[in-house]
């Protein structure tokens, strides 16, 4: 990305690649003015000064003709000094003007500040084949922090600039600390890998990240340089000595919480796994469900939200009423994404008929029967006065289905036809809806209404067929261009390939896919591992309203929607395998006593402010249970 306003004007030459900050002896200081500059055809160094402290900033072409990279900090001073909060610029071009600028000249960053082994991998957001890769060559990456995302500035379509946080260090007079990079090309992740290891960066990996209490991990650490000689660590304590190039480790979960697989090797150099072991997953959707039930349904007779499932602060141990408790917000309504809570609660007690569950569910039902006119216009607040909003449909008529096939109520097979109808009659058929309940189409048939069947097939085709025609050019909706637009058009293409067997869907699922696979990545954690970039949803639906990178947010479970689908339709089992994987992963988002958070708000800092965190609402984070329940459950 041009650090030079021509492509965001707050994105000016104060962020320059290689410039940054960093806090000396507790003095915020930067680097930006150079005192010294010596260049050659292939070397380039310029040197800074901030304090005592001087930047050597060196680069140059080695041998492979892959460019290296060195941040030398050198205390030319005569007392010992304490660096802290290192950030080094690299604003790599990933934002969001709209689907066709993303698709000719947009990357997604995918960042792993894995220590001594931290890398980055940019695919094209294209998903064709190109990227752009950093490893270390020298010293350790223990983070990464982003800028420029208030309102004012970066908004939803603006991931900010990135920038890399190496170690802290102390430098005692005269003593210097090197930060070393090298930057390549690949093909793509596989590649990438292969030259990472080659260039001398050890790849750490699992079999799995989120696992069950009594449930085996192997932990893999591969490099290609001399044998790895050192010690590997469970949560800092030593479990065993390890030697070789690659080092594998089985190990089984005793305990639940987060582990961290850390290798300790050549002396001090360190990398590390980060996996999370939870008691029993059906045990923890037990508790979800009944806190749910118990603690996040509003309570109050002759008010017409009586019988919502709304937003919980998990730090107040309370319900937050939207407008009474805080200020109002349209992404707290009592309508909307919390949805999801109703269809988690029917597929639940399908599960286990506890009668808790039906009773919380027959509430919700008046409630909604309220949030809807007789004419299926669903709105998002109880005194409709919010706004018309288009996701609302295909949740509340996923709810409808859901407590048809709960109960056995064919009224509620009527309400699901006829809010899909609504939603036609005012989004007609090009509206990118999240979760088109396609079963409707099947239920409706198996109880004799057939005309009603036909018709919703009909609306369902066309809007296949308007994702089809658009194929990687998708229109601008609440974000300009996101995961959560390419995954429903995949997932809704391949429901209508597997409802007609019509391969022309097929084709344009396989079109757009490697573009929903750009999101994720391979990175070695239970945060990250195929988990889709997303970096807003913080902001819009979470306690303290942080921008930045939220890894996992539940919506990036559609991307295991599509991927098993896709199994499905193809019988490519690898792509059953990564949607397993990415459903696990979203469960990190719930506690062992139930409660829940909306998401994970991952890198160091915010515009300054420290991040990661899990974000203290339960709000809407439950749609990772209902796609488990509906797509994992199968081959658990």
């Amino acid at each position: 990305m041009p650090a030079d306003g021509s492509q965001y004007e707050w994105v000016d030459s104060k962020y320059g690649w290689g410039l940054g900050s960093l806090t000396i002896d507790g003095k915020a200081c930067v680097w930006n003015l150079p005192v010294e500059t010596q260049t050659t055809d292939d070397r380039m160094m310029v040197k800074y000064r901030s304090g005592d402290i001087e930047i050597h900033v060196l680069r140059q072409w080695n041998k492979d003709g892959n460019l290296e990279e060195s941040y030398l900090f050198v205390n030319t001073g005569t007392g010992n000094v304490d660096l802290q909060d290192i950030a080094i610029n690299t604003p790599f071009n990933d934002n969001y003007p709209d689907a066709k600028t993303c698709y000719e000249s947009r990357c997604n960053t995918h960042i792993w500040t894995g220590g001594n082994d931290a890398y980055v991998f940019c695919t094209r957001m294209s998903g064709k084949e190109g990227g752009l890769g950093l490893i270390m060559k020298e010293g350790a990456i223990e983070g990464y922090e982003i800028n420029e995302r208030s309102s004012q500035t970066g908004s939803s379509n603006f991931r900010g600039v990135i920038r890399l946080n190496p170690q802290n260090k102390k430098l005692q007079a005269g003593e210097s600390y090197e930060i070393k990079w090298l930057i390549l090309p690949a093909q793509d992740w596989d590649d990438f890998r292969t030259k990472a290891i080659n260039n001398g960066l050890v790849m750490a990996s699992a079999d799995r990240y989120l696992l069950e209490v009594g449930e085996e991990i192997t932990v893999t650490f591969k490099s290609n340089h001399s044998p790895l000689n050192g010690k590997l660590l469970l949560n800092g304590k030593e479990i065993a000595d390890v030697s070789g190039k690659e080092i594998s480790y089985k190990t089984e979960m005793k305990e639940s919480g987060e582990k961290i697989f850390t290798l300790v090797y050549d002396g001090n150099k360190k990398t590390f796994v980060e996996c999370l072991a939870v008691s029993n997953i059906d045990s923890l959707i037990n508790r979800r469900s009944h806190f749910i039930a118990g603690r996040q349904q509003f309570y109050r007779p002759g008010d017409p939200r009586n019988g919502a499932l709304i937003v919980y602060d998990n730090e107040t141990d309370s319900l937050y009423v939207n407008g009474e408790t805080g200020r109002k917000r349209s992404d707290c309504d009592e309508g909307r994404e919390r949805v999801c809570m109703s269809i988690l609660l029917a597929r639940q007690y399908q599960r286990t008929k506890d009668e808790k569950l039906l009773t919380a569910l027959n509430k919700y039902v008046t409630f909604v029967r309220r949030l809807q006119k007789p004419d299926y216009t669903t709105n998002s607040t109880i005194d409709l006065t919010g706004k018309n909003r288009g996701y609302n449909y295909p949740w509340v008529a996923d709810f409808w289905f859901t407590m048809y096939e709960t109960t056995g109520d064919k009224q509620y097979l009527k309400d699901g036809y006829g809010t899909l109808r609504a939603l036609v009659r005012y989004f007609k058929h090009d509206f990118y809806c999240i979760g088109i309940p396609v079963r409707g189409y099947t239920l409706l048939k198996e109880n004799g209404l057939t005309a009603e069947a036909d018709t919703l097939l009909d609306d369902f085709k066309k809007m296949a067929d308007v994702f089809y025609k658009n194929g990687p050019f998708y229109p601008s909706s609440e974000v300009n261009y996101e995961q959560s637009i390419i995954a429903p058009s995949v997932v809704h293409l391949l429901n209508i390939y597997l409802l007609t067997g019509d391969n022309k869907y097929l084709e344009g699922a396989e079109q757009q896919l490697p573009l929903l696979e750009s999101f994720g990545g391979r990175q070695p954690s239970y945060h990250l591992n195929d988990i889709a970039i997303r970096h807003w949803d913080g902001y819009w639906f979470g306690k303290y309203q942080v921008w930045g990178d939220t890894y996992p947010h539940y919506w990036s479970a559609l991307s295991g929607v599509a991927y098993r689908l896709y199994a499905k339709a193809t019988g490519k089992q690898k792509y059953a395998e990564r949607a397993l994987n990415i459903f696990r992963n979203n469960l990190c988002l719930f506690t062992e006593d139930g409660r829940g958070s909306c998401s994970f708000i991952y890198p160091n800092k915010v515009d300054g402010r420290k991040a990661h965190f899990y974000d203290p609402f339960a709000n809407d984070q439950d749609w990772a249970i209902v796609y488990w329940l509906q797509y994992g459950t199968d081959f658990k």
